[in-house]
């Protein structure tokens, strides 16, 4: 069963990002945390995927692993960054021979110290683009059960200047072929609920789980602010400043991402994904928050 099979069930959706490790010790961490992830039953994980392939082999290897070792449908990214079109290829394929039907097909940033997009020579210029190069690659291989999914940005969509335009994109990567949609890092729900309602007027049906960071430090929070460029809501800041230990800014952090997420559930978002930093703590106290461990 893909992620669009899963999204027309009935019930909300629960999913946790993960990264591939770099370490040794980054390799023993994120091994207990997809254990105690797994053992909520998820329907799914995302694994990252660094630029310019740069974690091609350790994604695989973790997508491998959820799926055999922990029984958990991976969603395996894929990004267009510094890639020609035949790497692409490359990759897909060794996804598909692996049975990988999910994946997130994203444009990806620039790579570190690269301040505008700029694609491969021999590359794909959008995120549009991949999603129809995977429909082409799966159906070269007979394989129609593929599921794509595609990132929304709430934040962004209520700056005036940026809407249109990012509908369009939308839109765009809805026409390539894309089943589903993953959001990148927001805090306040109506900038989800302006987001969907404004696809939905202009054809875009796609459905769209909100991604859901809880911050667990002060200097978490800056980082995430300085990586996404979504500004952290003031008073969640002041909470996370004020904590007195690591124990007190988990628990301010985890109920700012508790009544987020129980309110995009109230406004119909179809599910939770949630970014774990490859840390389960955290993660495990939202998910009982709200309610969400599977039977």
């Amino acid at each position: 069963m893909t992620i669009r099979d899963v999204l027309a069930q009935p019930r909300p959706t629960l999913s946790y990002e993960l990264f591939p490790p770099r370490t040794p010790a980054a390799e023993s961490t994120l091994e207990e945390t997809m254990r105690a992830l797994a053992a909520t039953r998820p329907d799914f994980m995302s694994i990252t995927y660094g630029a310019s392939g740069t974690t091609r082999g350790a994604s695989r290897g973790v997508v491998h692993r959820l799926a055999v070792e922990h029984t958990v449908p991976p969603l395996a990214h894929l990004t267009c960054v510094d890639q020609s079109r035949a790497e692409l290829i490359e990759v897909i394929e060794a996804y598909l021979e692996d049975g990988v039907r999910d994946f997130l097909a994203l444009r990806g940033d620039p790579p570190q110290g690269q301040t505008d997009w700029r694609p491969h020579p021999e590359g794909l210029l959008y995120a549009s683009d991949l999603v129809a190069l995977l429909r082409e690659v799966a159906h070269a291989h007979g394989i129609d059960d593929l599921s794509v999914g595609v990132t929304a940005f709430p934040a962004q969509h209520v700056v005036p200047q940026y809407r249109q335009m990012g509908l369009d994109v939308f839109r765009a990567k809805q026409d390539a072929g894309a089943d589903f949609a993953i959001t990148q890092v927001f805090y306040e729900v109506r900038q989800f609920t302006s987001l969907v309602t404004d696809a939905r007027a202009q054809g875009i049906h796609l459905p769209v789980i909100p991604e859901v960071m809880p911050l667990v430090s002060e200097r978490r929070a800056i980082r995430a602010e300085q990586l996404t460029e979504v500004r952290i809501p003031s008073e969640l800041f002041a909470g996370l400043e004020a904590a007195r230990d690591d124990d007190e800014a988990r628990a301010v952090g985890v109920a700012h991402a508790a009544r987020l997420s129980r309110d995009l559930l109230d406004a119909g978002a179809p599910g939770i994904h949630i970014i774990t930093f490859n840390q389960h703590r955290a993660a495990l106290e939202l998910v009982d928050a709200m309610g969400l461990v599977r039977d």
